[in-house]
């Protein structure tokens, strides 16, 4: 499980050292996709395979299921972190999340999610309501 909230900084080459609690998890390889809310994801790579035969059964047909097929595939970048547990960020993908120096990387219990500092804490404050009314009928299945 991915859990918890960690404050790497992206160096000037655009590698981000992950949480030490995570790589021996994600030694074997991982992908990082764009994510929801400009975020970057980041899968193990064997979830991400799984996913990735999931979202391939979904009907072409269906124009959302295909820009979502297409954007996922497209945004995909395959590694294994370096032995100093470094993954590089594609400027492509440092862009489209805003990644400036300072990141946050949070648990997002079975993949990682990178986050810009600040749009991590504008996203916590416009949603602390949503947290806080965790009772409503949508998130009841949740708790």
């Amino acid at each position: 499980m991915f859990l918890g909230t960690y404050t790497p900084k992206l160096d000037d080459k655009g590698r981000l050292t992950l949480p030490a609690k995570f790589r021996d998890e994600l030694a074997g390889g991982l992908a990082i996709v764009k994510g929801q809310d400009r975020s970057l994801a980041v899968h193990p790579k064997e979830a991400f395979e799984q996913r990735l035969r999931k979202v391939a059964e979904k009907s072409r047909s269906n124009p959302e299921a295909r820009a979502f097929i297409r954007t996922l595939a497209a945004s995909a970048d395959e590694q294994r972190p370096d032995g100093n547990g470094r993954i590089k960020l594609s400027a492509e993908h440092r862009e489209y999340a805003g990644l400036t120096k300072d990141c946050v990387v949070i648990g997002s219990v079975d993949f990682l999610e990178i986050w810009d500092a600040e749009a991590w804490a504008t996203y916590q404050k416009e949603n602390e309501a949503t947290f806080s009314a965790g009772e409503d009928a949508v998130l009841m299945e949740l708790l």
